[in-house]
């Protein structure tokens, strides 16, 4: 995240692999963590806060580790770093990672999967989140700095507002077939219907409306440009701020 600091100072003049490389050491240290913890507890380790918080990182990592490898989308390394920071600061809070008895009522399979399909498709959503970010910032250095716009390595901010579409793309699709299969591990309980007013499904669920309304609007309406990007920044946002909560209020998610 510090050396981020020095990218933003030059303006992305100079195609830099440290930041890549730090992700990289960072990403490979955690891969360890949860790898060890997953195989401590016998399963996905998402049944907490802590764990959950965890897993989503990391899932940001590893997608910008994979279109980091293109010149022109490692600058999200600079803008993720700060985020990837804050969240993971949050995540090592003492209250957020108590334990947890696994219901046998659930198979572990399919919560495994769910988790993982639904943590990927934050991470995706975290991606737009920031390529929507730069794009604001090159849509105001165009306004105001014309020769720092032009100067930077920064794509264009057309190219930009196609990353952030493609993401959200991905992270829907994520998303939904997350749920569904989520949908299966519930409709196999003993009694699924007490679970229909849970409020991490009924969160879930919005979500989901709310980013096929930013889908919807982009390729149905033609919705573009700077309304598309603060639309982008304003979901993740949203599910930044209110994903704890769910989680703690769902007796589903906490049993």
């Amino acid at each position: 995240m510090v050396y981020s600091v020095f990218l933003w100072r030059k303006g992305f003049r100079k195609d830099n692999w440290i930041n890549y490389f730090l992700l990289l050491a960072a990403f490979g240290f955690h891969s360890v963590a949860m790898a060890m913890r997953g195989f401590s507890l016998q399963h996905c380790p998402v049944h907490n806060l802590y764990e959950a918080t965890a897993f989503l990182t990391w899932t940001i990592v590893a997608s910008y580790l994979v279109f980091g490898l293109w010149s022109r989308l490692r600058f999200l390394g600079a803008f993720a770093s700060p985020l990837l920071f804050g969240v993971g600061i949050f995540a090592l809070m003492p209250g957020l990672d108590v334990p947890h008895e696994s219901s046998t009522e659930f198979s572990r399979v399919l919560t495994s999967i769910h988790a993982a399909l639904l943590a990927l498709s934050y991470g995706a959503f975290g991606l737009s989140f920031v390529a929507a970010l730069v794009y604001l910032t090159q849509e105001h250095n165009l306004k105001f700095h014309k020769l720092k716009a032009i100067f930077s390595l920064l794509p264009s901010i057309q190219r930009l507002e196609t990353i952030v579409g493609r993401m959200l793309l991905v992270g829907f699709v994520l998303l939904t077939v997350g749920l569904a299969v989520g949908a299966v591990g519930i409709a196999q309980l003993k009694n699924p219907h007490a679970y229909r007013g849970d409020p991490k499904i009924v969160w879930s669920g919005l979500v989901w409306l709310i980013y096929l309304g930013l889908i919807v609007m982009r390729w149905k309406f033609a919705q573009s440009g700077r309304r598309f990007a603060l639309g982008a920044v304003g979901s993740f946002v949203f599910v930044l701020l209110t994903f704890w909560g769910s989680n703690l209020l769902s007796p589903l998610h906490n049993q």
